[in-house]
């Protein structure tokens, strides 16, 4: 049986617009798997595609050999498949406490639930001494610790992560990064994460792939990347 993520041949049309082409790859079990590439590139699509929120045109898309495709997002999320959106992926009408529990919605092992919101409070310190507030209330980085405890809480297999270092301060951003690293390399937990900062990224990065119009154009390991001198032109700004 095949296992980790499999993606067959993907396309995704916005009506005329062609926005992922035939788009292949896999990404290994508890793989931290960077998509780096213009704005523009397909990359926000493809973690949308895969967390059910956009339906693709053709393709195949495997969880563990288990088809993805044309499931509801909170059947994904029952199967560990977790994806953090780009900026909007807390409630701001809600506490914190409440997003919190949110994460664990779906899980009936409580106790779990319970000593997985007590290890992200320890990973982001500052959220512990903001459950009562509302979530529209935190600094930019606040919410981005909170999406991703989230998301941490309801323990997920696949971890689909968009822009996490948007706009964030750089001590902020090393933080998050840091802590997206040892969930791989400690809980085995597989992560596809799209990041505009390629060079932050593939500092983490087991591989990457770029992406160009909707296909991959290239791909490596972070040390391949960054040896070719057109990519880092192109993509990787150095």
């Amino acid at each position: 049986m095949n296992v980790g993520l499999e993606i067959r041949n993907l396309s995704v049309d916005y009506g005329a617009n062609n926005v992922i082409h035939e788009l292949s790859l896999h990404v290994q079990p508890g793989e931290l798997v960077a998509l780096i590439g213009a704005n523009g590139a397909g990359k926000t699509t493809l973690l949308r595609t895969l967390s059910g929120l956009v339906t693709p045109s053709i393709g195949e898309i495997l969880w563990n050999g288990n088809s993805m495709r044309d499931c509801l997002p909170e059947t994904l999320v029952r199967r560990g498949i977790v994806h953090v959106g780009e900026g909007k992926s807390v409630i701001g009408e809600l506490t914190v406490a409440e997003n919190l529990a949110l994460g664990g919605i779906w899980r009936r092992d409580k106790n779990d639930v319970a000593m997985a919101k007590n290890e992200c409070l320890e990973m982001f310190p500052i959220l512990g001494q903001r459950l009562k507030q509302r979530a529209d209330t935190l600094s930019g980085g606040e919410r981005q610790m909170l999406a991703i405890s989230r998301a941490l809480i309801s323990r997920p297999q696949l971890l689909l992560l968009d822009e996490p270092s948007l706009g964030l301060a750089p001590k902020i951003i090393n933080e998050i990064f840091e802590t997206i690293r040892h969930l791989s390399e400690h809980n085995g937990m597989t992560v596809l994460l799209v990041e505009q900062n390629a060079m932050s990224a593939l500092k983490i990065a087991d591989r990457g792939f770029v992406l160009n119009l909707g296909a991959i154009v290239a791909s490596g390991t972070p040390a391949e990347l960054t040896a070719n001198s057109e990519l880092r032109a192109a993509y990787l700004g150095i």
